[in-house]
């Protein structure tokens, strides 16, 4: 059971319930106005749903009268080469194995054909331009740019949920515990996002209970995977980087794929096939975290 400061559990709870509600508030703005999900206002709508979480720890400091001296945005590269090399390029690595697994593992999905690139090119795409070479360039964009691309929508969620909710939850619980929490809630949090379609569409069996559920494991494992880097480096920026390189490459392997494939299994890494890379990897940090709980600031 859990033992903290009270206030600490006050905290918490104002920090979700805010979350949430402002959340889901922006979001419903997409059925509310009668706009199509995929098109650019909802596009934009939930971007602006990513920057709620770090608005809604700001509420939270607010109305607890609590300081904002530790948001973990110091970057601390001083003596990190070496995990930041990794934070940089680990998650394009694990993301283009996710696809190689996906495709051992269901080699007919495999549209040799890449008929989808080609449709780009022959609709936009610059003279010469081959299908290979199109995917050539696309990995190595997300590999040179996929940290920083999008940092600054990641960091309104990391903000929020690496940067308040996991160390609060630190207070209470040990490390493993704290990293599931917050995983779990930050997975059900995309409720509405998935509903509408967001990831997995809404042509799959047991849409879209069965999507909700996909994207809360999902989350979990990536939320171990940066929250572990949070812990390690201090800071919300590794974990920005993580989500933000995420978010750049998890469409590549839709790009290769024959239609007909399963969402809640793969290609893209919030299938459970797709996703067995990072799964290995968020056990393996999980087991190396500390199970003791944090020290409160």
């Amino acid at each position: 059971m859990a033992r903290g400061n009270p206030g600490t559990e006050k905290r918490i709870v104002i920090y979700v319930m805010l979350s949430f509600f402002i959340g889901w508030l922006v979001a419903l703005l997409i059925p509310l106005f009668g706009l199509t999900y995929g098109d650019k206002a909802s596009i934009l709508i939930l971007a602006a749903m990513m920057f709620t979480p770090a608005l809604s720890s700001i509420l939270t400091r607010l109305i607890t009268k609590e300081s904002f001296k530790d948001m973990y945005l110091h970057p601390n590269f001083k003596g990190n080469l070496r995990k930041y090399s990794l934070v940089f390029f680990g998650p394009s690595l694990l993301l283009l194995f996710s696809g190689v697994v996906y495709f051992l593992l269901f080699p007919g999905m495999f549209d040799t054909s890449l008929s989808q690139l080609n449709e780009i090119i022959a609709g936009k795409g610059p003279a010469g331009l081959t299908a290979v070479n199109m995917l050539i360039i696309s990995i190595i964009q997300i590999v040179i740019i996929g940290p920083f691309i999008n940092i600054i929508p990641t960091l309104g969620e990391e903000i929020g949920w690496r940067g308040y909710l996991l160390p609060k939850l630190r207070e209470l619980y040990a490390t493993r515990t704290a990293l599931l929490v917050s995983g779990a809630i930050w997975g059900f949090w995309h409720l509405p996002a998935i509903v509408m379609g967001h990831n997995y569409g809404t042509d799959y069996f047991g849409y879209p209970y069965l999507g909700v559920l996909a994207m809360i494991i999902f989350c979990i494992v990536l939320g171990i995977i940066e929250g572990y880097a949070t812990i390690e480096l201090n800071s919300v920026i590794p974990a920005a980087m993580i989500h933000s390189t995420l978010n750049a490459g998890a469409a590549l392997p839709m790009v290769i794929v024959k239609q007909g494939y399963n969402p809640l299994i793969g290609p893209a890494i919030t299938g459970l096939v797709g996703g067995i890379p990072f799964i290995i990897v968020s056990i393996i940090l999980f087991l190396k975290a500390d199970g003791r709980r944090s020290t409160p600031k």
